[in-house]
Order: C-alpha cells, then structure tokens, then sequence
C-alpha cells in the first residue's frame, strides 16, 4: 500500500473531528462552540468500504485544539495508521466569509486535501473535499458529544459513493483525581 494512498486516507480521516455539529445561539458562537467541543483526544477503526482498498482497515487518534489568535476555528494533529504503516497528520480549518475553508496535511496542491464548503444543522456537519479531479463529501455525526460517526464518499459521474467509514471515540482520562492521607 503506498503512502501516498495513507496520506490521502489519513486526509479524510482527520477531516471527521474537524465536521462535527454546532448547537447553540447566534451562527458565529454556534461556530465557536461547535469547534471548541472537538477539542480533545479522539481515536477509532475505520474501513474502506469501496474501491480497489476496500476492507482495508485503518485506526487513527487525533488530539484537537482552537485554532490560534481567537479565530473561529480548529487545528488537529495526530496520526493515522494502516498495518505497518503510520502517517502524521494535521489539518486547520476555519470559517471565513461565511463558509468552512481549510486544508488537510498540505492541501490539495500537496499530499493533502482541501475542504471548499460546509454546512452544520442540528447534529450532523456536510463538508465539500477537493483534491485535483477528486470531489466529494464528508458527513460527520455526533453521538452525545463522546462519538462521532464519519462517511466520506466521493463522486462519480453524477453520484456520490460512500468510500470511508470511521469512527472515533472521544478519549477521557478514567483516573480518579483526589488527596493522599499520609
């Protein structure tokens, strides 16, 4: 398996934190909640589930943060893993002039991918992808802020074709904090 098809995997792959729902008052706090709510450790399995990979299995864990300088935002950094094989990845998204604009690893002129639109209503987040003659869409849904389920499909001729399955778990630290007696 190359690595250019694990860079493009763990593109899509880090695109899920990133495309989770917004809940709350006005569009720009909505905004800002939504991405300070994926901030976090997340990890998961994933499955191809179409083309010349599918059954290929993949795990990635991700850590999310605000993007810096108080913009609307998230930056994301982690790897992702298929077999033997194991790629860094890092991805910054933003809302600018009222849409979701981003890039994965280096962006589509890279070994990356770039997100070119998005939408959030209620629980689920729709993201438009692009690298060079590849379009297509990410579907990002939250389970009570501890999952996210993730289907990324592509479009071919007219329709859209799932291809990615993922899911990450939100990762917690189980250990009890408290004092010592001495």
């Amino acid at each position: 398996m190359s690595h250019r098809f694990i860079s493009i995997l763990g593109s899509l792959s880090v695109a899920c934190v990133i495309a989770l729902p917004l809940s709350s008052a006005t569009a720009a706090q909505k905004d800002r909640e939504f991405f300070e709510s994926a901030s976090g450790v997340w990890s998961g399995p994933g499955e191809i589930v179409a083309g010349k990979y599918k059954g290929t299995k993949f795990s990635c864990n991700l850590t999310g943060e605000p993007v810096e300088g108080g913009d609307t935002g998230i930056k994301l950094g982690g790897t992702c893993r298929v077999g033997v094989f194991s790629q860094p990845m890092n991805a910054v998204i933003s809302m600018k002039g009222g849409t979701y604009t981003g890039q994965f690893l280096d962006g589509a002129s890279g070994k990356g991918l770039d997100i070119i639109s998005g939408e959030v209503t209620g629980n689920k987040a729709v993201m438009g992808i692009n690298r060079a003659k590849l379009n297509g869409a990410m579907v990002a849904s939250m389970q009570d802020n501890k999952a996210i389920n993730v289907t990324i499909s592509v479009k071919v001729e007219e329709r859209m074709i799932p291809v990615i399955g993922l899911r990450l778990n939100r990762q917690v630290d189980q250990v009890a904090v408290g004092s010592i007696k001495k």
